[in-house]
């Protein structure tokens, strides 16, 4: 056992029950107007999906991460399962039903922002007995649960209450945003919106810090015992039910932001797992974030441990020359 894995599995490890996608992804200078043709600059095939995509950062940021989800049997499920098992994700978990695999179809422009249709396929196999059998074999190892909203809601809900009976941290990234069961919410520790999915949850338009604040304090009011509003180029805030935290985002040159949310809620989750404290696991998902922007694809973007802490390193040095 490696130093990383023996320090991840001492400190905890990550349990990430989502959705595993074969992304589909075209550039282009801009995107298509409804019902119009244009001409992409390049494609690319890879493995994606939410859950993967935190399951992967995870790994990469030194956490033990298992994985609990589903593939099909098509030509994609080879590239699916094996791009887990080569970034360190334990796959045993991960179920092969009969069909096709999700799918994710992403378009980008040259300014790096996207549009996705998300097609669940194989991720609407998962079941209830497939999430208590990974809870039975994982949960004493874990500290931390991972979920989104690209497996059936009510799975979603399902891991949310087998993870807070099981004493874990619960972190909910609420993307593709959908109104949910409100009993729910004191079940989450952490919940991971953006400006976009806390407006639909909320209905609170968020446009800076001030209406985050908002937005966050309707999380901490229905039980979340902190919300955490990402805001891209305008950093983060940290709301709880005493106070507000702002993270300032790390300036980058924006090539693709898909899967940003991923590594950061990956990133986020592992070093919470791995011992650190909340404000120094958001540290590292920022840069986990900002750096992942930096580069075309959903997994291919996921930063490595070493260049999250190089990017910490040198924004620390930054802030003490300006001091």
């Amino acid at each position: 056992m490696s130093q990383t894995e023996s320090s991840a599995s001492q400190n905890g490890g990550v349990l990430i029950v989502g959705s595993i996608t074969a992304d589909l992804t075209t550039f282009s200078h801009r995107l298509p107007a409804r019902g119009e043709t244009i001409l992409g600059d390049d494609f690319t095939l890879v493995l994606g999906g939410k859950g993967a995509n935190q399951a992967i950062a995870a790994a990469l940021a030194g956490s033990s991460a298992y994985m609990v989800s589903c593939v099909g049997t098509d030509l994609f499920s080879p590239l699916l399962t094996e791009g887990l098992q080569n970034a360190g994700v334990n796959t045993d978990h991960v179920r092969r039903v009969a069909g096709p695999s999700g799918i994710a179809h992403i378009r980008v422009d040259d300014s790096g922002e996207n549009d996705i249709v998300m097609v669940p396929l194989a991720n609407a196999s998962l079941s209830e007995a497939q999430i208590d059998a990974a809870f039975s074999a994982r949960a004493g190892s874990s500290t931390v649960l991972l979920t989104q909203l690209e497996i059936p809601w009510a799975l979603t809900q399902y891991a949310i209450r087998k993870g807070h009976a099981a004493g874990l941290t619960v972190i909910l990234d609420p993307a593709p945003a959908a109104e949910l069961d409100g009993a729910i919410w004191p079940l989450i520790d952490i919940v991971t919106p953006n400006e976009t999915e806390a407006r639909l949850l909320t209905g609170i338009n968020v446009t800076d810090a001030d209406t985050a604040a908002v937005a966050g304090r309707w999380f901490t009011d229905r039980g979340v015992r902190y919300a955490l509003i990402t805001m891209a180029g305008s950093g983060a805030l940290l709301v709880s039910a005493t106070e507000v935290k702002r993270f300032d985002a790390i300036p980058v040159e924006p090539v693709d932001t898909t899967a940003a949310g991923d590594a950061f809620a990956g990133y986020l989750g592992a070093a919470l797992a791995l011992g650190h404290d909340l404000p120094a696991a958001i540290g590292r998902a920022m840069a986990a974030g900002a750096l992942t922007v930096t580069k075309r694809g959903a997994s291919p973007s996921l930063p490595l441990c070493v260049d999250v802490e190089t990017l910490l390193r040198e924004r620390t040095a930054v802030r003490v020359m300006e001091a």
